[in-house]
C-alpha cells in the first residue's frame, strides 16, 4: 500500500493550489478527482478577478500560487474595477479562455514529479487517535500523513432544472459525493446546506450583435501575476444587453414551477449574485438587469450571459430569453441550473484550515461556505501549505487580518463562521489602504520566497523592486520645491490633490511599477500613518497565545456561556477570542489578566 505525505480530494481551484503547494514544498501529493480532465475547469463564468476577489489573486499570486499565471497565459480581455476610484479598490478581472484554462492547469500539474492522479470516489477517511491516516477510494485504502477535502459542490451535490432533480456537482458530471458528506456527519461535524447556480450559454453565431453594446477590456491589458511582463494572447469584448418587462413577465407567471420558489430547494442562496428569479422578486422596481456576454474562448461561439443565472424549467429559459434584445433568435446550447451542496460549518477549523475534530485532516474551498474560484483557490494554498508544514513538523503559517486579504477571508470564516455562501468584497477589509492590490508582491512575497512556492529569481526582483520605491521616495523627502508658501519636499508636494509623479520625476529614470507604487504610497501616507497605529493595537492582541490545554471552566469572572463558547471555539489568540460573537469586551479582559498572570 501506496503512503503519500498529503491527499487532495478534489481537482477543482482549491485543490489545484493545495496539490502544487504541497509538491512545491517537497512532499509526495496524491490528487483524487473524479474525471482528470476537469481538472481546472470553470464551472461557472469563464472569468477570473472581481471586486475584492482580484486582491485574493494578487496574494495567492505573491505568495507562489498559480491562478494569476494561469489567468495572464489564457485570458482574453483584462480590465481593472474601480479604476477611477482610489488604489485601495482597484480590483483586477480578467475573462479567461474556459478550455485554455483547464489545459494549461492540467499541463502544470501533470510537470510537478511530486503529483500523482488518480480518477475516484473517496468515501471515506481514516482516523485513529482523532489524527487522519488516509482516505478509503473505491473500496480501496489509501495512507496519507494528511488529507484536504476540496471537493467543491460535488459534496452531496443535487442539481435543479425546474422540477427535473439530478444528482451531481455540475452538470457535466452527474456524480456526488454523498459517502464522503455522510463521513462528515459520522465524524460529528455541523454540516450546512448552501445554494448556487449557474446561466444557459448560448451560441454566439445566432446572437445579433449589431443591436449590442461591446465592452472592451484596458488597452494595454495590466497582467495578473506580478511575473508577467506582457499579455500576448488575442483580446475580445464583452457585450452589454438587458432583461425587460416582458422577460420578467415571463418569469413571475412561472414561479410556481421555480425550485426556488416551490421549496424545493432550501438551501442558503449567494445574496451577492441572486438567480434572475430572486432579482425580479426581490427588487419589483427595477423594470431591466444588465447581462453582460462574456466569450468563452477563442476557439469557440459559445457565450455566457453573466446575470440571467436560473433554475427555472427548460421551457420558460427558451421563452424570457428570447426576449431579450440581440438574443431573440439565439440558440441555446446548453440551460441554467441551480445546485445544492453540503457545507461543514467553518467555525469547525482552526485559522490552518486544519479542522479541530480531526488532526491532519484539512478542509478548502466550498466545503467551507465559500462561492467563487478565487476565495476557492486562496483557501487551497493555504491549506496545502500548512498541511505540508504539519507533515515536515514546522510551525503553521497564518495569515492576519492586517496582513493581507486572505487573512481576512479565513478569520472571517474560522470566527464568524458564516450563514450563507461567503463572497469577498473590500468593504470587509479593514486595512484595505494598505493591504492593495498592488503591493500584494511586497507584502507577501517574502513568505512564499521562505515556503519554498517563489524562486530565489523571483524574490530577488522583488527585493530590487522595494529598493527603487524606497530610493525614489527618499529622493523626494529631499528635493524641494517652490510654492506659494514657500518651499516644500516633493514629498509633501505630491500628496496634494491632483499631482502626479511623472510632474517632478522624468519617467524615464525609474520603472513604471515602481513610479506608480511610490505615488500611491506617497498619496495613502496621512491615511496609513493612522493605519499603522491600529494594525499595532491589533497585532498585540494576536501576540498574546492562548494555550491549547487552557482550562476556561477555571478562570473566575467569565459567565458560563462564555466559558461554553470559548471551550467550544478553541481560539489560538487573545485577538481571535475577541472576535468570536458574543465575547464581551469585559471577558476579552479578564482572559488578558488570566493569561498575562501565568506567562
Amino acid at each position: 500500500m501506496k503512503n503519500y505525505d498529503i491527499i487532495v480530494v478534489g481537482g477543482g481551484h482549491s485543490g489545484i493550489e493545495a496539490s502544487l503547494a504541497g509538491a512545491r514544498m517537497g512532499l509526495s501529493v496524491l490528487l483524487i478527482t473524479f474525471t482528470s480532465d476537469k481538472i481546472g475547469y470553470m464551472s461557472c463564468n469563464p472569468a477570473v478577478g472581481g471586486v475584492g476577489k482580484g486582491q485574493l489573486v494578487k496574494e495567492i499570486d505573491a505568495l507562489g500560487g498559480e491562478m494569476a499565471k494561469a489567468t495572464d497565459s489564457t485570458g482574453i480581455q483584462f480590465r481593472v474595477l474601480n479604476s477611477s476610484k482610489g488604489p485601495a479598490v482597484w480590483s483586477s478581472r480578467v475573462q479567461v479562455d474556459r478550455k485554455r484554462y483547464a489545459l494549461y492547469i492540467q499541463e502544470v500539474i501533470k510537470r510537478e514529479r511530486n503529483i500523482e492522479i488518480i480518477e475516484g470516489e473517496v468515501t471515506d477517511f481514516l482516523v485513529e487517535d482523532n489524527k487522519v491516516k488516509g482516505v478509503e477510494l473505491d473500496g480501496e485504502i489509501i495512507s496519507g500523513k494528511s488529507v484536504i477535502l476540496a471537493p467543491g459542490t460535488f459534496l452531496n451535490g443535487t442539481i435543479y432544472i425546474g422540477m427535473e432533480i439530478i444528482s451531481g456537482g455540475r452538470i457535466e458530471e452527474t456524480k456526488a459525493s454523498q459517502k464522503l458528506s455522510d463521513c462528515l456527519r459520522r465524524h460529528g461535524f455541523e454540516m450546512l446546506r448552501f445554494k448556487t447556480g449557474t446561466c444557459a450559454r448560448l451560441d454566439g453565431k445566432t446572437i445579433n450583435f449589431n443591436k449590442l453594446k461591446p465592452q472592451y477590456g484596458d488597452e494595454p491589458p495590466t497582467p495578473f501575476s506580478f511575473s508577467t511582463e506582457k499579455i500576448e494572447v488575442q483580446q475580445v469584448p464583452c457585450y452589454i444587453t438587458y432583461t425587460n418587462e416582458e422577460t420578467h413577465r415571463i418569469i413571475k407567471e412561472n414561479l410556481n414551477r421555480s425550485p426556488l420558489f416551490t421549496g424545493m430547494i432550501t438551501g442558503t442562496g449567494v445574496r451577492y449574485c441572486p438567480s434572475l428569479e430572486d432579482k425580479i422578486v426581490k427588487f419589483p422596481h427595477h423594470t431591466k438587469h444588465h447581462i453582460f456576454l462574456e466569450p468563452e474562448g477563442l476557439d469557440t461561439d459559445t457565450y455566457y450571459p453573466n446575470g440571467i443565472s436560473t433554475s427555472l424549467p427548460v421551457d420558460v429559459q427558451e421563452r424570457f430569453i428570447h426576449t431579450i434584445e440581440g438574443l431573440e433568435d439565439v440558440k441555446i446550447e446548453r440551460y441554467g441550473y441551480g445546485i445544492e451542496h453540503d457545507v461543514v460549518e467553518p467555525r469547525q477549523l482552526y485559522p490552518t484550515l486544519e479542522t479541530k475534530k480531526i488532526e491532519g485532516l484539512f478542509l478548502a474551498g466550498q466545503i467551507n461556505g465559500t462561492t467563487g474560484y478565487e476565495e476557492a483557490a486562496a483557501q487551497g494554498l493555504i491549506a496545502g501549505i500548512n498541511a505540508s508544514l504539519k507533515v515536515k513538523d514546522q510551525p503553521p503559517f497564518i495569515l492576519d487580518r492586517a496582513s493581507a486579504y486572505i487573512g481576512v477571508l479565513i478569520d472571517d470564516l474560522t470566527t464568524k463562521g458564516t450563514n450563507e455562501p461567503y463572497r469577498m468584497f473590500t468593504s470587509r477589509v479593514e486595512y484595505r489602504m494598505i493591504l492593495r492590490e498592488d503591493n500584494a508582491d511586497l507584502r507577501l512575497r517574502e513568505n512564499g520566497y521562505k515556503l519554498g512556492l517563489v524562486s530565489r529569481d523571483e524574490w530577488e526582483k522583488t527585493l530590487h523592486k522595494k529598493g527603487k520605491i524606497e530610493e525614489l521616495i527618499q529622493r523626494l523627502k529631499r528635493e524641494k520645491i517652490t510654492v506659494e508658501d514657500g518651499k516644500i519636499t516633493l514629498f509633501e508636494y505630491l500628496i496634494k490633490p491632483g499631482i502626479s509623479i511623472k510632474s517632478l520625476i522624468p519617467v524615464n529614470e525609474y520603472p513604471e511599477d515602481v513610479m506608480k507604487e511610490a505615488e500611491i504610497e506617497i498619496k495613502y501616507s496621512p491615511y496609513v500613518k493612522q493605519m499603522l497605529s491600529e494594525i499595532k493595537e491589533f497585532r498585540n492582541l494576536e501576540r498574546i497565545r492562548i494555550p491549547e490545554d487552557i482550562d476556561y471552566n477555571k478562570i473566575p469572572g467569565l459567565s458560563l456561556e462564555i466559558r461554553e463558547k470559548l471551550s467550544s471555539f478553541k481560539p489560538l489568540t487573545l485577538g481571535q477570542a475577541s472576535r468570536i460573537s458574543g465575547i464581551t469586551p469585559a471577558a476579552v479582559s479578564v482572559l488578558f489578566v488570566h493569561l498575562k498572570k501565568f506567562s
